[in-house]
């Protein structure tokens, strides 16, 4: 069963999961890629993204969005992009903003792990090619900064969601599903060549 999350997130919440967990997200979050990290890493400081992501998550996500006639805006797809390329900003970015966790796809470094341990804070696996599905959990759009700046995908959209679905790959503890990964498929490929004697 999927664990219900309730956004902004304590430390100890978020030091209670662990990695498997699956998690149903409801509350707010924000976005950012790559031209919003460079940006903020950038800047001493940026009070306006400081009280829209503190205690929250900071979603690796360009989404395709729609002006709607009375102004408002309506997130049409929402999946994740690659976080890898965030990690050279990740692990300060987190230390600045007090920020609780990542959501993106593919995992992030160690940098990054080391940050997530000795902060209090997680990294979340969204699915990949679900953009439509995962944008129907976005409820509403409470603002967007830096719009004009970095434009539509690379800004950073303020977003309210309700049982928004992520797994946790990288926690607090140190762990990361997605380097045991790498480290189990280098020792298979290293048995393959061991026992393959046609090798060079």
């Amino acid at each position: 069963m999927p664990k219900t999350l309730e956004l902004p997130l304590s430390e100890a919440a978020v030091r209670a999961l662990h990695v498997g967990d699956e998690v149903l997200l409801t509350g707010t979050l924000v976005t950012g890629r790559d031209a919003a990290h460079k940006y903020l890493h950038s800047v001493a400081h940026d009070a306006r993204f400081d009280e829209m992501v503190r205690g929250r998550l900071l979603y690796h996500c360009g989404p395709v969005v729609k002006k709607e006639a009375d102004g408002s805006w309506r997130v049409v797809a929402a999946g994740p992009t690659t976080s890898i390329r965030e990690e050279p900003y990740e692990a300060d970015t987190i230390e600045a903003y007090g920020i609780r966790g990542v959501i993106g796809k593919g995992g992030m470094g160690p940098k990054t792990l080391a940050a997530l341990q000795k902060h209090g804070a997680v990294y979340l696996h969204a699915i990949g090619g679900l953009a439509a599905v995962l944008g129907q959990c976005v409820t509403r759009v409470l603002g967007v900064y830096k719009l004009e700046e970095l434009g539509p995908p690379e800004a950073m959209w303020h977003l309210e969601v309700k049982d928004f679905p992520a797994v946790v790959t990288m926690d607090a503890h140190g762990a990361s599903l997605h380097a045991q990964m790498e480290a189990d498929s280098a020792a298979a490929a290293r048995r393959l060549m061991e026992n393959n004697p046609h090798r060079a």
